[in-house]
């Protein structure tokens, strides 16, 4: 930028002030002109850019799934191995180390991609199953084991002089949780899997979830260990006035097949330990829920009260109630009902991975989808969980 000279109309310098001025203005004009200039430029650049773009771009097929656009390479290699059996996309795929890319085999069937696999998780978490108020962990091995120390430190008081004696030391018991495998086999017709606009992922994802959700549901509660999880009902269940570990206590309503009125649920709630009633959950079916519903204290105040706002689950003494339709009903000597701290008295165990085979020949002209994934439960603390029990003694 040139320096900007004036002279006065009397042909003498301008004064300092006024040199400043001519000098600023001087750069204010020639900044505008590098300004324009420089946006002229940008716009050439863009109008250049945008017929590029528009050589480039082919006549497309208009989208007919909505989740066609926007996919993980993932999910588009397993909804081609889904429709047409085409695995190659599956082979060459390499995941994440959390993934386990090492269970992916054709003849084990190949790892579901994590946006089915996450709708599956989800289905299953909001059923009306034990899992959802049990302690859930994730684990890459074959078993898990749980850590129980259900014993109390010794304790004693000292002096300032005088020596400590020596105190008895806890007891720990190690539970072995076995992981099963769960499976599920739907089924589609060929021409429905060539249906461009049929969405793969989220039918199967809802009938494996299904499956899984019932299979577990009967498992958690009912299962009798061999190849499949140990229910809580499985374990001796003895009176709890004499309860020890590896059993589950019970208290009688006094009355075969029947209540004794509403002093049986209280004494089924305090023969809880104090330290579980606070995450305390009563697990009972609709048939039995029908009939607890009824039940009034002596100030004809009913025992049950409804959840306040959407979602919350029902109450009974104040407790959350699930429903599962597992248990069993109303009968003599039935177990019908169970209350305890679920998230500390049984765990699930499961493998992360979700995997799926593919066998276009067992049912033609249908096409099966074999679905499996590993897990297991069992009663982690024993202490944790008490059963009503509709009988004498």
């Amino acid at each position: 930028m040139s320096k900007t000279e004036a002279n006065s109309r009397a042909g003498e310098d301008l004064s300092p002030v006024a040199e400043v001025k001519s000098a600023v203005a001087g750069f204010m004009c020639e900044f505008r002109g590098f300004r324009a200039d420089i946006q002229q430029r940008l716009q050439q650049q863009e109008d250049e850019m945008t017929k590029l773009e528009r050589k480039s771009a082919g006549a497309q097929r208009p989208v007919l799934a909505a989740t066609a656009a926007g996919e993980a390479p993932h999910q588009k290699a397993f909804d081609a191995y889904l429709r047409s059996g085409d695995d190659d996309g599956l082979r060459g795929l390499e995941l994440e180390g959390k993934a386990m890319s090492t269970a992916v085999a054709g003849d084990g069937g190949y790892l579901v991609d994590p946006q089915t696999a996450d709708v599956i998780k989800s289905t299953l978490a909001s059923t009306a199953s034990i899992r959802a108020i049990a302690n859930v962990v994730q684990v890459e091995s074959t078993s898990y084991d749980v850590l129980i120390d259900h014993s109390d430190v010794g304790h004693g008081w000292a002096t300032e002089s005088g020596s400590v004696t020596e105190t008895g030391t806890p007891t720990i018991d190690r539970i072995t949780i076995p992981l099963h495998e769960l499976s599920a086999l739907p089924k589609a017709s060929q021409r429905l899997l060539d249906d461009s606009a049929f969405d793969i992922e989220t039918w199967l994802a809802g009938r494996i979830a299904d499956k899984f959700a019932r299979a577990e549901a009967d498992a958690f509660i009912n299962g009798d260990g061999v190849d499949k999880p140990t229910g809580f009902l499985t374990h001796p269940a003895v009176d709890n006035a004499v309860w020890a570990w590896d059993s589950i206590g019970y208290v009688p309503t006094g009355v075969d097949g029947d209540f004794n009125g509403g002093e049986s649920i209280i004494d089924l709630v305090y023969g809880l330990g104090a330290q579980y009633r606070a995450n305390g959950t009563f697990v009972m079916n609709s048939k039995t829920a029908g009939a607890v519903r009824k039940l009034k204290d002596n100030d004809g105040r009913f025992l049950w009260s409804d959840g306040l706002a959407a979602g919350e689950p029902a109450r009974l003494l104040g407790y959350p109630v699930l429903i599962a339709e597992d248990m069993p009903d109303i009968a003599i000597d039935a177990m019908a009902i169970a209350f305890g701290d679920f998230r500390a008295g049984y765990t699930i165990a499961e493998r992360p991975d979700l995997r799926v085979l593919r066998d276009p020949f067992s049912a033609k002209p249908h096409v099966l989808f074999y679905a499996t994934k590993r897990v297991g439960g069992d009663v982690s603390d024993f202490a944790a969980i008490k059963l009503l029990k509709f009988g004498l003694s």
